[in-house]
Formats: structure tokens, C-alpha cells, sequence
């Protein structure tokens, strides 16, 4: 964490900047049009990449509106990878500590988390606004106004946590009973779902604290702090699903417990840094109050993103069902394939999310042709990074399966999701990074759209027709999010060319 004798003035600006440290010689040049930095003269790339590598985990009070747009890709994106992997160890160490306590305990966890996530739509759809507004507020240099919308975006978190809160604590059984749990999760495991529903308040702060400080170039901070809870919770599972030492022995509820724990943790991490001030934002005792206008702009600027979030949800909750009528080994098999896409998919969020914070920025600096080429340049990255992955899905896509199953008739359907859909992931590199470039100039609403045209209207009507009425089989749901992917991502790409984005107010 940053020391307090960086801040003698009310707002981080007050603070002169970091000089910039490029990782090359000083004669160096910016390339024109670009924004990479081409070095003339001696210092060795490695050492420079090093010291970049080092300063995105160290974090920067690097100002992201000036200099090398290459650099501030990097300096945002790793920190925002390393993030994305930490968010998605929390369900795995759940499940991998879980499991020893049977099938139902394991389905328990599944069910309730598939209840949740439209709790989680809202929460990232929060953050994407946050993000949006605080990235504008910090790229016009007012740092106070930031602050005002960070403090409005915690309030409305909070308030968005209540209801869910309520169901859970209260409805619990009945949630589960309604997904169609077995008779021990309605005996024993509802507690579990009680306790994750009714503490979900945390879970909508980590994700909007972070928001704030990914919006406003602090991304280091927003790793560290899942650092913190994800270690926490790594400890705690075990010791308090078995009763470790002086522990109780809580059973599956002991997964809710530690998991809660190791994430209000992290909130209260959180809040310290944002009371204490990071490099870029620091929110002040005199600021916590409501502000009106700010929060109801805030919650217009997230609504999209929440549109966002429950259509492609509902898309994929879709698709499982049309494959589910091929059997339990292609549902297996295609659920097993999705968990590998995402996995490696998370430094692609990492780079989109880069995108989203220098968008933001750039407009509130003025600088909307420096925000375009932002994009651009993470689009290619990405696009690179994806083609590689691509070509090992398609040359190794049962060989990737059988880590996970031995059983052929789950490996087959399997192999056959990973190479299909691997035929689109080129050009769905463009379909993360660029609604993540609508995201982060406040225009949520156009994403939002084109998740409807795509995943609604074309993605699951093709998936059944091609799956159950003109006899592809399982693999025609696999074709029809190679079709629909690529139909979004080219719709998105032709919209951010007409440039309206760059017009957007928040």
C-alpha cells in the first residue's frame, strides 16, 4: 500500500507526478499515430519489460492520458488479469474443498450460484459504470469530483445489496426446493445458500470498490485486495468446513462462512485505501454524503451494463438447456469446454478492461482520438493473444479434455465445443474489447443492444434450429455462438468506426 507522505493536499493531484520511467533511454521517440514508444538507443528490452511488469504489480501514479499508449496498456491490463484470476478462484477453492462432502453438498454450491447470478449482473453492471464515470472525473484532473462518485457508487451498492439480502436470509429453502434440490441440500445446505445470499453486500462492494480504482488507474490496488481475500479464503475453507483446531466444524456452511469472511475482508481493505488515498483517488470524511444527481447519473450509466450482464446470462442458460437434450455426457462435455474457454479468456477481460479505464480517461482528458487508438491497439493485442490460443484449442482439443475426464463419451462432445468454437476466437477478441470500449465512455446503452440483436434474436433461435430441428446435433449450438459471436463483434466494430461514442456525457 502507498505510504501517507505522498499526500500533504485534500486530492492525489495536489501531489507533483511521478516522473515517468519508460523502461528506455531518453532518446527515445513516441511513434506518430500510435502512441508506442520506439527506443533509439541502449537499454535492453528485457530489462525495460521487467521494470514495466514490475511497476503494473507495484502499481504508478502514471498519468494514462499522456505518453506511451502501449506502456499504459500494459501497466493497466496485467494488473487487471491478475485480478480477473483471482475473482475466479474463489468458486473453484469453494468447490475443490466442498466436494468432499459428497454430490449434494457440490450441487448446493452450483445451484446457489447459479441463483446469484443475476446478483452478480448487477454488481458489474455497477462496476461498468463506476468505471465510466470515475475514468472521466480522473482523466478532466478533478479528482474531487471522482471521489463524489465513488462515495455515490458504494451508496448505491449497498442499497442494490438489500433485497437480495432479504431472499436469502429469509427464502432460502424455497430458493433451493425451487431449482430442485435434493433432500439433503433443502436439510443441510440452505444454510450455505443463506449465508451467501444474505452477505452479498460484500460481493457488491468488492466488485464496485474495484471498479473505482480500476476506473481511476489504480488497478494494482484492486489486484492486491483479491490477493487478501482469496487468501484468506483459502485458509479459512478448510478449517472451517473440518473444524480445524479450536474451529467449529460447520460443513458446507463453513465454505459461506470463510468465503464471506476473506471477502469483507477485502472490503474493508478497500476502504481503508480509498480513506487513506491511492496513487490516483482518495476519498474524504466530508465527501461521504449522498449526492442526488450523481447517483441517479450513475445508476442511468449502469443500467445498460446490467442489460448487458442478464441478456448474455440468460443466452447461455439458454444454450444449456438446448444441449441438455443430447444427454448428460454432451452437457458434460459442453460445460467442461466453457469452463476451459473462460479460464483462458481471462487475460483477454484483462486487456478489454485496460480498454474501458483509457477510454474513459482520454474523453475526460479531451483526447478522443487518443481513446480510439487505445482501443485499437488492445484490439490487436488481443486479437494476437487469442489466435495463439486458437490454433492450441484446435490442434489439442481432446487432449485438453482428458485433464479433466477420461470417460470418451464426455471427451467427444467436449473436444468438439473446444475446436468449434476456437474456429471464432480471433474474432471474438474484438467482441470483448470493443462494448468494453462503449462501456468505459458511458455509452452502456449500444452494448446492450447489440447483446440483444445478437445472443436473443439470432444466437439461440439458430442454436435450436440448427441442434433439434435440422439434425446437426450438439455441435449446432456450438455453431451458433461462432455465428453469434462474430455477428457482435462485427456490429461493434462497425458502430465504434461511426465514432458516437466519443460524444457521450457522463
Amino acid at each position: 500500500m502507498e505510504s501517507s507522505e505522498e499526500h500533504h493536499g485534500d486530492q492525489p493531484s495536489t501531489r507533483a507526478p511521478e516522473p515517468e520511467r519508460t523502461g528506455v533511454p531518453e532518446s527515445a521517440v513516441e511513434v506518430e499515430g500510435d502512441g508506442l514508444t520506439a527506443p533509439l538507443d541502449a537499454e535492453p528490452f528485457q530489462q525495460g519489460l521487467l521494470r514495466d511488469l514490475m511497476d503494473a504489480v507495484r502499481g504508478t501514479a502514471r498519468d494514462y492520458t499522456q505518453g506511451s499508449i502501449g506502456r499504459a496498456i500494459l501497466l493497466l491490463a496485467v494488473p487487471m488479469m491478475l485480478e480477473m484470476v483471482m475473482e475466479s478462484v474463489f468458486a473453484v477453492v469453494d468447490v475443490y474443498f466442498v466436494s468432499s462432502l459428497g454430490a449434494s453438498a457440490v450441487a448446493t454450491v452450483g445451484l446457489t450460484e447459479s441463483v446469484m447470478t443475476l446478483m452478480y449482473a448487477v454488481a458489474i453492471g455497477f462496476a461498468m459504470g463506476t468505471t465510466a464515470l470515475v475514468a472521466r472525473r480522473i482523466g478532466e484532473k478533478d479528482p474531487e469530483a471522482a471521489a463524489n462518485a465513488a462515495v455515490q457508487a458504494i451508496a448505491l451498492a449497498v442499497a442494490a445489496s438489500i433485497p437480495f439480502m432479504l431472499i436469502g436470509l429469509f427464502f432460502a429453502r424455497d430458493i433451493l426446493a425451487l431449482m430442485g434440490a435434493d433432500a439433503w441440500s433443502l436439510e443441510h445446505g440452505y444454510r450455505y445458500t443463506q449465508w451467501m445470499m444474505g452477505s452479498n453486500v460484500v460481493i457488491m462492494l468488492l466488485f464496485v470498490i474495484n471498479a473505482i480504482f480500476r476506473g481511476a488507474g489504480d488497478a494494482a490496488i484492486a489486484m492486491r485486495v483479491l490477493w487478501i481475500a482469496n487468501g484468506i479464503n483459502i485458509v479459512l475453507d478448510p478449517a472451517l468446513i473440518f473444524g480445524w483446531g479450536p474451529l467449529p466444524e460447520l460443513g458446507i456452511t463453513g465454505a459461506a462462512v470463510a468465503t464471506t469472511i476473506g471477502r469483507g475482508i477485502g472490503v474493508a481493505t478497500q476502504l481503508w485505501v480509498l480513506l487513506r488515498g491511492a496513487k490516483h483517488i482518495r476519498v474524504l470524511t466530508t465527501q461521504i454524503r449522498i449526492q442526488g444527481a450523481v447517483m441517479m447519473q450513475l445508476a442511468r450509466t449502469s443500467a445498460g451494463g446490467i442489460g448487458q450482464l442478464i441478456i448474455a446470462t440468460s443466452s447461455w442458460i439458454g444454450l444449456v438447456r438446448i444441449v441438455s437434450e443430447f444427454g448428460s455426457e454432451a452437457l458434460a462435455g459442453y460445460t467442461i469446454a466453457v469452463r476451459v474457454f473462460l479460464f483462458t479468456l481471462l487475460p483477454s477481460w484483462g486487456l478489454a478492461n485496460a480498454a474501458a479505464t483509457l477510454v474513459g480517461q482520454n474523453l475526460g482528458a479531451g483526447q478522443p482520438e487518443r481513446a480510439e487508438r487505445s482501443v485499437w491497439i488492445t484490439g490487436w493485442a488481443n486479437m494476437a493473444f487469442l489466435a495463439v490460443v486458437s490454433l492450441v484449442y484446435i490442434v489439442l482439443d481432446e487432449q485438453l479434455m482428458r485433464l479433466f475426464t477420461d470417460e470418451v463419451a464426455v471427451v467427444e462432445p467436449g473436444a468438439d465445443a473446444l475446436r468449434i468454437m476456437a474456429y471464432g476466437y480471433v474474432i471474438f477478441s474484438w467482441g470483448m474489447v470493443m462494448p468494453q470500449a462503449f462501456n468505459g465512455a458511458g455509452d452502456t446503452l449500444t452494448p446492450t443492444k447489440i447483446n440483444f440483436l445478437c445472443f436473443w434474436l439470432l444466437e439461440i433461435p439458430l442454436a435450436y434450429l440448427l441442434a433439434l430441428r435440422w439434425g446437426v446435433g450438439a455441435n449446432g449450438v456450438y455453431w451458433s455462438i461462432v455465428v453469434a459471436e462474430t455477428a457482435a463483434a462485427l456490429l461493434a466494430i462497425a458502430l465504434f468506426r461511426r465514432g458516437t461514442w466519443k460524444l457521450t456525457q457522463v
